[in-house]
């Protein structure tokens, strides 16, 4: 699904030192590492929103890759159904249904006229969860991904990433928190730039 040989990539500081990994479809890897320590940036170069310096990244073909990196992004002056509606409309694969089941796994009102301005960091949070998944996607990228949620929150998105997974979709979850209800695959440790399994 995903191999990556040598990456490096440096701001005022090496943030990516020659970084390898091998992931194969169906996997489901956890990355671990303190602030800083290039989760946010490894995952920013697989989705194509910045350039490595150095190195190389091959992605499978027919890979359609769902990513939430750092704090989600979206039209705060717009409600829920607004942001969801135009995030999957972009490359058409809007699914009413399927956006709908999730909202309400996730106990997100989707007919609210509330602006996402006015959610909690956990509404946020489990909004950012929906749209990186809502569109079928076969290759998950998840940053801090529990950051904001409460224990139930926390539970809905261990059952469905397990389900994501038996389901045989390629998940990356990058986080402070060890979910060990999850059945990883392999997880790894990034520090100094370096990732190295665990």
């Amino acid at each position: 699904m995903l191999l990556i040989e040598n990456l490096t990539k440096t701001f005022r500081y090496p943030v990516l030192d020659h970084l390898s990994i091998h992931v194969k479809k169906g996997e489901l890897i956890y990355i671990h590492g303190i602030n800083g320590s290039g989760k946010s940036t490894l995952f920013k170069i697989i989705t194509g929103i910045i350039e490595a310096d150095h190195g190389s990244m091959k992605l499978a073909e027919g890979c359609h890759i769902g990513a939430l990196i750092e704090n989600p992004g979206f039209l705060d002056n717009e409600t829920l159904a607004y942001n969801l509606h135009f995030l999957a409309s972009l490359q058409k694969h809007y699914n009413e249904e399927k956006i709908k089941e999730l909202c309400e796994l996730f106990h997100l009102d989707l007919k609210s006229k509330a602006p996402l301005k006015t959610y909690s960091l956990g509404m946020r949070q489990k909004a950012g969860i929906i749209q990186a998944i809502m569109e079928d996607q076969n290759f998950i990228l998840l940053d801090e991904p529990t950051r904001g949620l409460d224990q139930d929150a926390i539970d809905c998105f261990i059952k469905l990433i397990t389900s994501m997974h038996q389901e045989g979709k390629t998940i990356i979850i990058a986080s402070h928190d060890y979910l060990k209800e999850l059945p990883f695959d392999k997880t790894y440790r990034l520090e100094n730039g370096i990732l190295q399994a665990d």
